[in-house]
């Protein structure tokens, strides 16, 4: 392991927070910690791949030499973590969606919205200024004539 804190203080913390990182971004990608879409999740988990594969290399399998420190690379992590921080709040904060007012017809026009309140099929409206009597919805219309079996067959 290459990891040595007295040899090489820098190089170890950098390690350290590469791993840190991306295991962090593989967590928030990999369990849907703050509500966020798919393509961020995606996102963090391949983020997260790289930093922890480099980690796991430089604390493993790298043998020496030279080797390049970027900690701008730990923008990247910060922002996506800040992303799912953000996006966690506003779920948590996001109100109901309001209930519907119960259905109330128009006072001004009582026949809106209430079967069998309208007038007959041809039947006339009143003349105006004449009050209008609504029709009763339990009110039948008589058949035109009363029912006639069919003749028995005859033969």
């Amino acid at each position: 392991m290459n990891l040595d804190f007295d040899v090489d203080p820098l190089f170890s913390w950098y390690v350290v927070l590469l791993a840190f990182s991306g295991i962090a971004l593989l967590v928030i990608g990999a369990v849907n910690v703050g509500g966020l879409k798919a393509g961020w999740r995606a996102l963090n988990v391949l983020v997260g791949l790289g930093f922890a594969g480099y980690a796991y290399y430089l604390a493993f399998v790298f043998e020496g030499g030279t080797y390049a420190i970027f900690f701008k690379a730990f923008i990247l992590p910060v922002l996506l973590i800040i992303n799912a921080v953000k996006a966690a709040v506003t779920r948590s904060q996001a109100p109901a969606a309001p209930a519907a007012p119960p259905y109330q017809p128009n006072a001004q026009y009582p026949q809106q919205g209430v079967h069998g309140q309208y007038p007959p099929q041809g039947g006339q409206y009143p003349q105006q200024g004449a009050p209008y009597q609504q029709p009763s919805p339990y009110q039948a219309a008589a058949p035109a004539a009363p029912y006639q079996p069919p003749a028995p067959p005859q033969g």
